[in-house]
């Protein structure tokens, strides 16, 4: 339908654009028009100017849904980011200015998916495979989950200490989604980025990955933050 806006879904760390493969299939049903861009993720900055660009492209109102490390690609877009009405986050990152990834992560032990990351000589961070399929996306179907595994797209290490600037969240309504058994990010942290944004917040008992093994709850809150009204 021409008058829905358009979604672009945004893929974190160890993971790529796959990733979103059953949330627009469904969405593509129900007349979506969907995008999920691939993320270098190698700096935030260039990330960032990546999505823009797709954003820019949009023939009109678009909501941007980011899971993980793609919220906080997300995050970085600031309050111009071209043709968006809507932020959606799936278990992600929703920083504030000022804060970093790795400033975060030290208040806490290190969660089970990230706590052996195997940083490679280039300096990018990749999931080991026990970690990824028994704590990253413990509730994929394992053969579903090794596939994962095979595509994992790596996180430029650096990332962790880069510092947030001016949040988009600030400036679009939002929406969050907390995965109740996350053992990639605290779901403590996700409720907390969740209630000073004053997002619209909905908690499912799934691990991280949940556009992969809860799609159709994750599509769910896509959809309602797409029939919300726009504000100017």
């Amino acid at each position: 339908m021409a008058d829905r806006p358009n979604i672009v879904l945004v893929h974190g760390a160890w993971a790529d654009g796959s990733s979103w493969s059953a949330a627009i299939e469904r969405l593509q049903a129900t007349g979506y028009h969907v995008t999920a861009p691939q993320f270098a993720l190698t700096k935030l900055a260039d990330d960032a100017a990546r999505l823009r660009h797709v954003l820019t492209r949009k023939d009109g109102p678009t909501i941007v849904v980011g899971h993980s490390y793609g919220g906080q690609i997300m995050t970085a877009l600031g309050a111009d980011a071209p043709n968006a009405v809507g932020l959606v986050y799936i278990a992600g990152f929703g920083l504030d200015e000022g804060e970093s990834i790795g400033g975060l992560l030290a208040q806490v032990p290190p969660t089970p998916a990230i706590a052996h990351l195997d940083i490679d000589d280039q300096g990018f961070a990749w999931l080991p495979v026990d970690d990824f399929l028994n704590h990253f996306a413990a509730d994929v179907d394992p053969t579903k989950a090794r596939v994962m595994h095979a595509v994992q797209q790596p996180l430029h290490a650096s990332a962790l200490e880069e510092v947030m600037g001016p949040p988009a969240w600030k400036s679009f309504p939002t929406w969050f989604l907390v995965a109740e058994g996350d053992q990639t990010i605290p779901p403590d942290a996700q409720r907390q980025f969740a209630a000073r944004m004053g997002a619209t917040t909905t908690e499912i008992a799934t691990n991280h990955v949940a556009m992969v093994s809860h799609p159709d709850e994750v599509v769910t809150i896509i959809e309602t933050a797409a029939a919300a009204p726009v504000t100017a």
